[in-house]
């Protein structure tokens, strides 16, 4: 599903370059469930943001489902991302104004998916994170908790191939963070390939492989025995 080699990335910094990533190679198959970790400076939000083609390298290669990401311009790129990719993000990035149900709909209105059709998809996946009940509801009258499952219900409303997950329980609670990665679980269960960045490692046990970055370079690379959250909830 991904392939990445020598993967380099470097930034100016006045006159200065600051190398981040340092020769990257990473495959992920369709259907795993892995967790990017590393400290702050690791490059692991620079691996994120070029996943996510937010970025793009200044060598080596990205695949992605056998197509080849480089040299994008923003219009392909916002298209890929919506063909490819779903979204989870640590703030939520829900729209203030906009209803739950509204809010899952949005990525099927860029696909040019019509009205009725993307209300009913929404709602059904509203159903899928357990708050249809809420679908009326505005941002600030939901829970972290919920704005969470109305942010992974979003990312999902487009089918999108792979899941990209940045720090998804980091501003929730302990509890909270299980509930929400016992449905991440699920989803992938069902066969969706997720990347979730995260600090904590409680959070990375929870995925079946963890990927660990060091100053832009990958230092371990295991796959681990599970942790269901649901026997934490």
């Amino acid at each position: 599903m991904i392939t990445i080699k020598d993967l380099h990335k470097s930034y100016k910094m006045g006159s200065n370059s600051l190398h981040v990533l340092k020769g990257i190679n990473f495959n992920v198959a369709e259907g795993e469930l892995v967790s990017i970790m590393g400290s702050s400076g690791s490059g692991k939000s620079t691996l994120l943001n070029i996943l996510g083609m937010l970025d793009e390298a200044d060598a080596g290669s990205y695949t992605l489902d056998g197509v080849v990401i480089k040299n994008l311009n923003e219009k392909i790129a916002a298209r890929y991302r919506n063909k490819f990719l779903g979204f989870i993000f640590q703030s939520f990035n829900l729209i203030s104004y906009k209803s739950a149900l509204d809010n899952v709909a949005l990525p099927l209105y860029y696909q040019g998916v019509k009205r009725g059709e993307r209300i009913d998809k929404a709602m059904s996946y509203l159903e899928k994170v357990g708050l249809a009940n809420w679908s009326g509801h505005l941002p600030n009258e939901l829970s972290g908790g919920q704005k969470q499952r109305v942010a992974i219900a979003r990312a999902l409303a487009s089918d999108p191939k792979v899941l990209l997950a940045d720090e998804p329980t980091g501003a929730l609670d302990s509890k909270t963070s299980y509930e929400v990665m016992n449905l991440i679980q699920e989803i992938n269960d069902e066969g969706r390939t997720i990347l979730v960045v995260t600090h904590e490692p409680d959070i990375a046990e929870m995925t079946k492989r963890i990927v660990n970055l060091k100053d832009g370079q990958i230092i371990q690379d295991t796959e681990v025995k599970q942790v269901r959250a649901l026997q934490n909830v």
